[in-house]
């Protein structure tokens, strides 16, 4: 009698099915050291694998001394300028920069004025979508998680280019501004969608305004009103540029640039990337720090008491709360280790918009999180280990302030590190000219191939 297979999640048959996985394919963490794996491409220390070289992005965290790893604070630069003096030029000039640092990164110099104004029209004319894409591809599907809609719709544009697999320099330049344009618009889209179809709250398509920038745009499509002020919208853009590019190993990026190194179209492989992103260890980990600030609030009577703090975030180590994770989301970073730039420049905004939104009691509780946790982590773990805030941590309170909904934190991530992924997709193929192949040692042992009526 044939057994039948019940795919039903938790049914006893794939319950089965599952053992049967584990008790096959059990790999003893000690090989991994006998035979030197480098897992998550990491050497012993901590650090990445050397895999390419770029001239687009420079991550600083760390110095090393005599082969020791030695603290530093975190530096990131865009084509060689300092994160800090974009964001300090811009905010001086009072101007979006966003844009221009799209145009940094794909080019590799500053932009003239003239030049930007230029690039500024050609975003803002290649906003719209296909005819008929949005109709098709996703009011017509509905997703609940707005990343997901992101990925399929990036992958779905391929139908709609006369010429897609053409991959000279001038069509994948052609294609990636056009994608950096219309991704904030697919992202809109996706989330009224959305809110329709799952949430069941209005759906709303504001016409787009060629003479808004990139961030402005968003505002504008997802308020009910289309209202906003000129310093939210530079707040939004500053956390876009901060967000757009962060070097080539990060695993959006990396994952990007594997998919370039086969040869392959740029919608399947910034589709590829917006899959990496989504990742709770990646690009999702902003949505699940607020999660987890939120048990925390809930969790703990008095905000103020580090005590009381501390015991908390000892039980999220201990994977009691809130998602049994083990992790204490924002906090930590594979390269940097005395402070994240880009955290660094989100805490200053986060903490004069608290002032002014009267949630500065909130702010202060992040703080202290990000104050404790280490010593809570040393404690657990029995492990020192210098941390920081990272870039997630307080982009979500950000968000929040900003009256983003939760739905798009990790999607603006998304939106923003296109820039960064665009460009790194056509350094590896106008420069590397390989793929990428890296090797898996085998553990399977022969066995002889047993007929069909003979196997237990």
């Amino acid at each position: 009698m044939m057994t039948e297979i019940n795919l039903e999640n938790h049914s006893p048959e794939l319950e089965a099915l599952c053992n049967e996985f584990r008790a096959n394919n059990r790999i003893s963490p000690e090989n991994f050291e006998l035979y030197q794996v480098k897992r998550g491409l990491r050497n012993p220390d901590g650090t990445g694998v050397m895999a390419g070289l770029t001239l687009i992005c420079n991550v600083h965290g760390y110095l090393i001394a005599d082969g020791e790893l030695i603290p530093d604070v975190g530096k990131l630069t865009y084509r060689g300028i300092d994160l800090n003096d974009i964001v300090n030029g811009c905010t001086a000039e009072n101007r979006f920069g966003f844009e221009e640092v799209a145009w940094l990164l794909l080019f590799g110099k500053q932009p003239t004025k003239s030049q930007l104004d230029n690039f500024r029209e050609v975003l803002s004319s290649c906003r719209e979508l296909p005819e008929y894409f949005a109709e098709d591809m996703i009011i017509k599907a509905p997703s609940k998680n707005v990343m997901n809609k992101l990925a399929r719709s990036v992958l779905a544009l391929y139908s709609y280019d006369g010429d897609p697999d053409n991959l000279s320099l001038e069509n994948n330049m052609r294609q990636a501004i056009q994608l950096i344009a219309r991704l904030p618009t697919i992202m809109t889209y996706a989330y009224q969608v959305k809110r329709r179809h799952f949430d069941k709250k209005s759906m709303y398509f504001h016409p787009l305004d060629p003479n808004q920038s990139t961030a402005e745009s968003i505002l504008n499509a997802i308020r009910p009103d289309r209202s906003f002020t000129d310093e939210e919208a530079k707040l939004l853009d500053i956390c876009m540029l901060i967000h757009a590019e962060h070097g080539g190993g990060n695993n959006s990026t990396f994952t990007a640039r594997v998919l370039s190194s086969t040869g392959t179209d740029i919608y399947s492989a910034i589709s590829a990337a917006i899959g990496s992103l989504k990742g709770p260890r990646h690009g999702g980990a902003n949505h699940r720090v607020m999660t987890m600030m939120n048990g925390l609030m809930e969790g703990v009577k008095d905000w103020k008491d580090e005590e009381e703090v501390s015991d908390y975030l000892e039980r999220i180590l201990r994977k009691k709360v809130p998602d049994h994770s083990g992790l204490i989301y924002g906090i930590g970073h594979a390269v940097y280790t005395l402070s994240d730039p880009r955290a660094v420049i989100l805490k200053k905004q986060a903490c004069k918009l608290a002032e002014k939104r009267g949630m500065k009691d909130q702010f202060d509780l992040f703080e202290r999180v990000e104050q404790l946790a280490p010593e809570v982590f040393a404690k657990v773990t029995g492990k020192p280990k210098v941390m920081c805030a990272n870039v997630d941590f307080y982009s979500g309170l950000v968000y929040e302030m900003l009256g983003i909904p939760s739905d798009l934190y990790t999607p603006m991530f998304a939106v923003s590190r296109i820039a960064g992924w665009c460009a790194h997709r056509i350094e590896e193929m106008e420069t590397c000219g390989r793929i990428m192949r890296p090797a898996y040692r085998s553990l399977s042992k022969s066995i002889p191939y047993v007929p069909i009526d003979q196997r237990n």
